[in-house]
């Protein structure tokens, strides 16, 4: 009796195997499947043809496995990733190189470059030649910010019949990051009163800030890394340099990324032309030595408190390239929610295509407290949206706030160095 059910556990793992063999290789099944028929026919009629037909199966489905298994083997592949971070409109460039280590030809290799990122080239088929390199080198346009992946290559090996399959991965996977284009602004409009960095605002430090007064004489008591070498040098007497309080104000950027606000698709969307808007922006204050700080909100709030330099410029692209249009938070909110960091000699300016006036009360809150702002709008239904943006057009003019206003077919180069009115709207050079 357990001879009998040791037998049948047999047979079901036999038949278990059998069925995933035949899951795996559907084609060689049905072949050996065809030779067996043929085999037992020929035996029962002693045709020929059919013990034929037996034999050059028998030999093809084991030289067959064989030689693409080979094709797999012996070799070598070289992934070279050229851009990590790139702008939209740039290029991403990397070469992959395919050496074969094996005296036999290599056929109908299928190389696969997984990647995330939009338009990329990512299918190839090649054949190498005996001990043979070939290179693929790719150039893919950045379209759309983000992060993206590269890798890892997939190098498939297939005979002619399609029987067998065998694949082998090769490097890992690699991160793009996407900045969003910077429009280059020539001029932006800032309301000017109560802003010390726009006017001639100057004022004698005794610390050392990065902004110098001018040049003096030696005071004893005078540290010795205020003094000026060159002119030391020039005049033999030693001469100190003064500081100035640094003039500049701080710019807030507030982005709205509301997924209820934003229309469009792709590169004609709100959420990508307001990320533009916001780097050019970030560009012009920061190329001004201003301090500039960014904040939104999409999953969870983010926050860039001002600095000044390239490398807060870096920053901010960076927060910009990962900031998605998926935020709960709606614009008037994010302006009540960051009011507190603002104060008299702040400049914030609010980028949103919100038809919801409410944000523009909460704007004019903080004019009232003496904080500067600008807005600008995106025209919703110029991007597909139903709703209108005149109320809120009608709202800022009321209550006499600048604003630009952006549409789809705005050349923000333009649009953004084009000198406002506190009570009007913009007079833009281009038709908006």
């Amino acid at each position: 009796m357990r001879a009998v059910v040791i037998n049948n556990a047999m047979i079901i793992r036999s038949i278990s195997k059998l069925k995933q063999i035949s899951t795996q290789y559907p084609s060689p099944t049905i072949a050996v499947s065809l030779a067996v028929l043929c085999l037992f026919l020929g035996l029962s009629t002693g045709f020929w043809l059919l013990f034929r037909l037996f034999y050059i199966i028998a030999i093809a489905i084991p030289l067959l496995y064989l030689w693409t298994r080979s094709m797999i083997k012996s070799l070598d592949v070289e992934i070279s990733r050229e851009t990590q971070r790139a702008a939209q409109g740039q290029s991403i460039r990397g070469f992959i190189t395919l050496r074969s280590k094996s005296i036999l030809p290599k056929i109908w290799l299928e190389l696969s470059d997984q990647s995330t990122i939009p338009a990329h080239t990512s299918n190839r088929t090649i054949t190498l030649p005996s001990k043979g390199t070939t290179i693929w080198s790719y150039n893919t346009e950045a379209l759309l910010r983000g992060l993206y992946t590269l890798g890892p290559l997939t190098v498939t090996a297939t005979d002619p019949f399609g029987f067998f399959k065998f694949s082998r991965t090769f490097g890992s996977e690699s991160s793009v990051l996407i900045y969003p284009h910077t429009p280059e602004l020539t001029y932006f409009h800032t309301p000017s009163s109560n802003l010390p960095g726009e006017g001639h605002f100057r004022k004698r430090s005794h610390n050392i800030t990065p902004n110098i007064f001018g040049l003096r004489d030696y005071i004893p008591g005078d540290a010795f890394n205020r003094i000026h070498w060159p002119s030391t040098a020039k005049k033999n007497r030693v001469i100190v340099k003064d500081f100035e309080i640094d003039p500049s104000s701080e710019i807030w950027l507030l982005l709205d990324f509301n997924k209820t606000h934003h229309t469009g698709i792709n590169l004609n969307s709100t959420a990508e032309i307001s990320a533009q808007i916001c780097a050019g922006l970030a560009r012009y204050f920061i190329q001004s030595n201003r301090s500039v700080g960014l904040a939104f909100f999409d999953d969870s709030m983010k926050v860039d408190k001002p600095e000044k330099g390239n490398s807060h410029f870096t920053r901010i692209l960076e927060s910009l390239a990962l900031a998605k249009a998926i935020g709960p938070v709606a614009i008037e909110n994010l302006i009540l929610e960051q009011s507190s960091k603002f104060g008299r000699h702040s400049t914030v300016i609010a980028i949103t295509p919100s038809t919801n006036t409410q944000w523009v009360t909460e704007l004019k809150s903080l004019h009232n407290r003496g904080v500067q702002v600008t807005a600008i709008t995106l025209t919703a239904n110029s991007f597909g949206e139903a709703i209108s943006s005149n109320n809120v057009h009608k709202s800022l003019e009321q209550n006499g706030l600048p604003y630009y206003e952006i549409t789809s077919d705005t050349k923000l180069n333009d649009a953004l160095s084009t000198k406002i009115s506190r009570k009007s709207k913009p007079i833009i050079g281009d038709q908006l």
